[in-house]
């Protein structure tokens, strides 16, 4: 909507994961030297962390796009809450093995000879696990079975565990120890900070032909941060709707207020803030006011964002409550769209005309 208006060729803050897109922050060049230092060494598992909207998806996607399609044969799969004998079968299908009316053992023969035959051909192959905190102990177990396939002493199937912090703490666990133990890498990706944060904006904006319109005042870009606290799926969204208010606005600039006025209607997408008066002394970030209370949640004093289960939330009206808060929000924005579209192109021209400009276009007729 708001791209031909500041003469861009495309939307920069889209939320898809576009490795087009990839910006190489000091974390995620870290992390990509992992992932390639894993490939070098052709077996095991690596493991990349990271909070959600970290960039995980995004820097797998950076690397595929470099992979010798002639070597390795990468397959991505996102999991959910699958048991063990349901991962085999989304495994075996993403590697184009058939699995209708297969039991177990049938799929882990025909996997095995699939990758016997990927290795006679000169390739190997790749299996990276989205979301894998979402796999429970048995499911990872089989995983781990898998990495066993070799020929001789070179193992014939590598795989990538991508996941939230939550798949760390999983890989304490005592029932984890064998898979601990087949651990080429682990990383665990961080936000973005200050300055990288103003880099990552500028950096996206320029893939789509920015000339500077619209301006970002400096403080902007720090209170950007602020607010997103560096995560480049909030930053997304945030300077997203950030072009979608100055163009509705029909403003050039982007200043703190703006940041201030989206933010507070961001509050349910941008997650958990620091409550009012809380500020981190060590990245210098300006105190987040609580969200409405028609927005948020309160959960042993954090707070929770629309969408975010929790077992103190289960009150009818507190779900109303924040309910009420997410229409309020998307009602106010459409209304503003609709409200600028009217003036551009159902008002005639002289819509807006004072009455001498009335009379004197009535005289020059």
């Amino acid at each position: 909507m708001y791209e031909s208006y500041f003469g861009l060729s495309g939307k920069p803050f889209q939320l898809s994961p576009d490795p087009g897109f990839y910006f190489g922050s000091r974390g995620h060049r870290r992390a990509m030297a992992y992932l390639e230092y894993g490939l070098h060494q052709a077996e095991g598992f690596i493991i990349i962390t990271g909070e959600i909207g970290a960039g995980k998806t995004t820097l797998v996607q950076q690397l595929l796009r470099t992979l010798p399609v002639n070597n390795v044969v990468p397959v991505q799969i996102v999991t959910t809450q699958l048991d063990a004998e349901d991962l085999l079968r989304v495994v075996a299908s993403a590697f184009g093995i058939p699995t209708d009316s297969s039991d177990k053992s049938t799929l882990l023969i025909r996997l095995e000879q699939h990758f016997h035959q990927l290795q006679h051909e000169g390739r190997r192959a790749l299996l990276i696990v989205d979301e894998a905190q979402n796999l429970g102990a048995r499911a990872i177990e089989e995983l781990r079975m898998l990495s066993n396939f070799q020929i001789g002493t070179q193992a014939i199937l590598q795989s990538f565990l991508l996941g939230q912090p939550e798949l760390r703490d999983m890989m304490q666990r005592p029932e984890m120890r064998q898979l601990k133990q087949r651990i080429i890498a682990a990383y665990h990706l961080g936000p973005l900070d200050r300055a990288e944060t103003r880099q990552y904006i500028e950096h996206r904006l320029s893939r789509v032909g920015w000339k500077g319109d619209p301006a970002f005042a400096d403080e902007a870009f720090d209170r950007i941060y602020a607010v997103s606290n560096g995560i480049p799926r909030r930053i997304n969204t945030l300077a997203d709707r950030l072009l979608l208010n100055a163009f509705l606005s029909e403003k050039h600039a982007i200043k703190t207020p703006d940041v201030n006025e989206v933010a507070s209607e961001l509050q349910v997408e941008l997650g958990p803030r620091r409550t009012a008066g809380v500020s981190n002394a060590d990245d210098g970030a300006v105190p987040i006011e609580a969200p409405p209370a028609a927005n948020r949640l309160v959960e042993h004093g954090r707070v929770v964002p629309l969408g975010e289960s929790t077992p103190e939330a289960s009150s009818l009206e507190e779900r109303v409550a924040v309910l009420e808060g997410a229409t309020t929000m998307i009602f106010g924005t459409l209304k503003r769209v609709l409200r600028l579209l009217r003036n551009r192109v159902v008002e005639p021209p002289h819509a807006r005309e004072t009455d001498d400009d009335r009379q004197r276009r009535r005289e020059a007729s």
